[in-house]
């Protein structure tokens, strides 16, 4: 533990000498538009043999943005590239995170979980990292590390933490089968609400939340009896499935 918070002070204050870096440098490259951290992750990803990430939390790509990038993970992963993945806990509770989370594990994106906050970063190969300036995701900027010190800095950083983070595997099966749609309906059925409330919020009709409940227990092989609550029997796989 000494050892690791020592680490962690030494990149933090690595860190902060980079994000005072105002101009290009061949091995540390600050790239401030969004886009273009993007565009060099996913080239990077082309070729790339090894990925190591660690994803804060922050907010979730939506429709078509998420699709493509999701796919694009997808290829690099069928192409052969080994990657792993410490996420925050926080992001198993956003169902189209946890949709994106499942479908990648199964693909071969090996995933662990973490309470703490970790940085926001991608590590290609043992020769490129992208970080994020701040440890949110989607936050403004990143900085480009050739640097072979750092690099070696931040690969130790991923393994601490990979050692310290939870296996997904078991917190992934109670709601593996579960569409993105249903999992936003049982995780308002979580918060107490009812069919009519749950539709409301979804912009659906009360119709609609009744089919996808009726899947939900289906898919999560809760029957009917006179004994059980089946809301609160679906609610309870929610959370479990969700904590860390």
């Amino acid at each position: 533990m000494e050892y690791e918070d020592d680490l962690a002070r030494r990149l933090e204050g690595m860190l902060e000498e980079l994000r005072g870096i105002t101009t290009i440098h061949r091995e540390v490259q600050l790239v401030s538009d969004n886009q273009a951290v993007g565009k060099l992750a996913v080239d990077l990803a082309q070729t790339a043999q090894e990925l190591r990430a660690m994803h804060a939390g922050g907010p979730t790509h939506q429709g078509r943005v998420e699709r493509t990038n999701r796919g694009q993970v997808l290829d690099a992963l069928r192409r052969g590239m080994k990657m792993r993945t410490i996420v925050h806990g926080s992001l198993l509770r956003d169902p189209v995170r946890l949709d994106r989370v499942r479908t990648l594990h199964a693909a071969g994106d090996e995933h662990r979980v973490i309470a703490e906050q970790v940085q926001q970063m991608l590590i290609f190969d043992r020769t490129v990292a992208i970080l994020r300036l701040a440890p949110v995701a989607g936050s403004p900027g990143a900085l480009v590390i050739r640097q072979q010190g750092i690099l070696a800095a931040l690969i130790d950083l991923f393994e601490q933490t990979w050692a310290r983070s939870t296996e997904i595997t078991e917190m992934l099966k109670p709601v593996q089968r579960l569409s993105a749609r249903e999992l936003e309906v049982l995780a308002l059925i979580a918060e107490g609400r009812s069919n009519g409330a749950i539709g409301r919020a979804l912009s659906i009709s009360e119709a609609a939340v009744g089919k996808h409940v009726a899947s939900i227990f289906t898919k999560l092989e809760i029957p009917a009896t006179p004994d059980d609550n089946r809301r609160v029997l679906a609610a309870a796989a929610f959370l479990k499935g969700v904590a860390g």
